[in-house]
């Protein structure tokens, strides 16, 4: 049985983070960048065992594995992405519910300290990749991937996630990539989200 691999709606409207990221932004990155992951994939597993796994399953049974690198690339994109836009909200950053912010503070000091390390970390990635917190083994931490790569398949749980490829912000901020990040932490990063999944934990 082939099931395919949709692309979930943008749970806002694509205007809904300008200025902070712009509708042609959104246009580009989840109407060609993210839709053409999805598209891949399902060229790539059709006719395959992969075609009838859900998306999580073909990224575990596909990571590091050099003759399904493809398939890896466009199943850990198509998921990292949807997780990205769910990790942002308009108006956004702001207050931090309750119980995250008392894990925040007893793994970082304080929330300052914790959104510094994710500037630093993500100005610190080289290339394409992602910044994320995560619980690891009870701890919240900061970590960076490369290209597709993500937490899940290193056995950490990902709370949220920036996405620091030039296409999430080069036609906004150019080579700003530190205000970028900056400003999608003060106005549009969804601690909700990261709340609830690290709830769901």
């Amino acid at each position: 049985m082939s099931n395919d691999i949709l692309l979930p709606p943008l749970p806002y409207a694509d205007n809904a983070l300008a200025p902070v990221i712009s509708a042609n932004t959104i246009s580009f990155h989840y109407g060609k960048h993210h839709k053409g992951y999805v598209e891949n994939l399902n060229k790539l597993i059709a006719g395959t065992e992969f075609a009838a796994f859900p998306l999580e399953k073909i990224i575990t049974e596909t990571a590091g594995k050099a003759d399904k690198t493809a398939i890896f690339n466009n199943a850990a994109q198509a998921w990292n992405h949807t997780f990205y836009w769910n990790s942002l909200k308009p108006k956004g950053g702001g207050e931090v519910p309750a119980a995250l912010k008392q894990r925040i503070e007893a793994s970082f000091g304080t929330l300052d300290a914790c959104k510094k390390e994710l500037a630093a970390m993500a100005m610190s990635q080289f290339g394409s990749g992602w910044v994320w917190i995560v619980l690891d083994g009870g701890k919240l931490k900061v970590v960076k991937t490369s290209n597709a790569d993500m937490p899940l398949t290193m056995g950490m749980k990902p709370l949220l996630t920036i996405d620091v490829w030039e296409h999430a912000y080069y036609l906004d901020y150019q080579n700003r990539r530190a205000d970028y990040v900056n400003t999608v932490l003060d106005k549009l990063i969804n601690w909700g989200f990261a709340a609830s999944n690290l709830k769901s934990s």
